[in-house]
Order: structure tokens, then C-alpha cells, then sequence
């Protein structure tokens, strides 16, 4: 059987063939397109598509790979967590988002509802922060993976009309010193990971005129297969400036450059 059925077209396009895949073939597919699906993922994407009596195309299976990423959807975060006391349903949601839903301080503006959190400081003004993990875009390309992490954080600082005024991260790899024979395979060594995100913060955060004012490192063997990149931006903005006032008719500017043919670059 064919998995991969050219389609007719000015450009290279391919229709996947999961409707008539078995099992195997299902993870053939998604390790041979690097989409990394697990089963359980593949035949839901299975199931979907045979309701839609049509095979995906290779440009769909990417898009869903992507977008069901431990990096775009927080899989760990989100996922059910077995331990020797029992199950915890949610990592986020059973101690992150609870305790502040408990604590429900009257300093809190906004949090968990926009595109960083809001607490309020003084003088009228309110302090807007943002963090977010570029954890595999690093471990994959450290300078852009990291550097992008900086950038998205300032853009969500933005976002909430506040004026970015310093960046933080956090930052775990593996020793500097990792025998290169250990390494698994596809993983980059430690010390090329720790030079290229290094790198790539600083050149980000240098060049928009936005200081990191502090931050942390921890080397352990723990990281060797998938490095921590915590990146942070704090903001400050005019208490009564946060506004939410959404309309149907509301005009929706975006700036940025044009987004090209593979995807990459453009309105962010």
C-alpha cells in the first residue's frame, strides 16, 4: 500500500494515506514526517479524517504535529500525572491556576486571561509580567529558539498596553563538560546548546534596548536530552490603561513582515 499519493499540483503536495494505515504504518508515518504523534495521537487524527471521508495532506499532518507539541500545547502541563500518592488531573490546573483562584488576592488585575498578568504597584501604575518555555525550539536551534522566546514575551507585554522595561530567565542545561559519546541520539551537546541560547537572549533582548536584570543556571544531566529556557518580560503601564472592551466591527491591525511560501517569518 502507498502511504505517500503525489497530488497534482504546481507544487510539491502529498496526500497521506492514514485512512487504510494499520497501526505500524501510523507511526511510520509519523516518525517519517517527524511530526512526533504517538498512537494514540495518530489514530485520532485517523478518526477525524475518516469522518471527513478524505485522507490529510502533508501540510495538515505538520500543522496538527505542531500544533499538538509538547512546546505549542504543554502536554506535561495539561496531562494526567500517575503518582505513588494517586493522580494529580492537571499540573497547571490543580496547583498553578487553583491556588490563585483560592487565594483571589484584590491585587491581581488580570491573570490567566490575556496575554500576561496584571498585578497592581503603585501611584496609579500596574506591573504586567510574562514567562513562557522555548524549551524544544532551544534544544533543536538554540539561538533562535531562545531568542524567539524573547521576543515573544516582549510582544505579550505589549499586548496588555504596558511599556517592557526588563527581561529575566531561567535557564537548565546538561554538564558543559558531557561525554560526547553518551549523547543520545539527535541530541546536541550541552555546550553548543548553552553557547547558542545564550547568545541568542542577548542578542534579542541587546538589541531592543531592554536590559535582563537577573536570572539563574543550573547544570545537570537531567536537562541532557531536553534543555529549560525560561523567558521573562516585565512591563509597566498606567493602572487605568488596561482596558477589555472587545466589539464585532473593531478593526484588527497587524504589523510585521509578509509571512513567506514555507510558513516562517511574518505578523507574529
Amino acid at each position: 500500500m502507498t502511504l505517500y499519493i503525489r497530488r497534482n499540483v504546481p507544487f510539491e503536495l502529498y496526500e497521506i494515506n492514514v485512512l487504510k494505515a494499520n497501526d505500524a504504518q501510523l507511526m511510520q508515518i509519523s516518525q517519517e514526517l517527524g511530526i512526533g504523534l504517538n498512537l494514540q495521537e495518530m489514530k485520532a487524527v485517523k478518526n477525524y479524517f475518516a469522518k471527513k471521508r478524505r485522507n490529510p495532506t502533508d501540510v495538515e499532518l505538520q500543522t496538527i504535529g505542531q500544533t499538538w507539541s509538547e512546546h505549542c500545547y504543554h502536554k506535561t502541563f495539561k496531562g494526567k500525572i500517575i503518582t505513588e500518592k494517586g493522580e494529580i488531573e492537571s499540573l497547571f490546573k490543580t496547583y498553578i491556576f487553583k491556588v490563585t483562584k483560592e487565594l483571589n488576592p484584590p491585587w491581581c488585575i488580570s491573570v490567566f486571561e490575556d496575554n500576561a498578568g496584571i498585578i497592581e504597584f503603585e501611584n496609579g501604575y500596574a506591573v504586567a509580567v510574562k514567562v513562557e518555555t522555548h524549551n524544544h525550539p532551544s534544544a533543536i536551534e538554540p539561538f533562535g529558539g531562545a531568542a524567539t522566546g524573547v521576543g515573544g514575551v516582549i510582544r505579550d507585554i505589549l499586548g496588555v498596553w504596558a511599556d517592557p522595561i526588563a527581561c529575566t530567565d531561567v535557564l537548565c542545561f546538561g554538564p558543559l563538560d558531557y561525554e560526547y559519546e553518551r549523547l543520545p541520539a539527535g541530541v546536541k551537546h550541552p555546550k553548543y546548546l548553552f553557547r547558542g541560547v545564550v547568545a541568542g537572549i542577548g542578542c534579542y533582548g541587546n538589541n531592543m534596548g531592554i536590559p535582563t536584570v537577573n536570572g539563574a543556571i543550573y547544570f545537570d544531566e537531567g536537562y541532557v536530552g531536553n534543555v529549560v529556557v525560561y523567558c521573562g518580560c516585565v512591563g509597566l503601564l498606567p493602572k487605568d490603561k488596561y482596558v477589555r472592551n472587545v466589539k464585532a466591527g473593531d478593526v484588527i491591525l497587524l504589523v510585521g513582515g509578509r509571512t513567506g511560501r514555507d510558513g516562517i517569518h511574518g505578523v507574529t
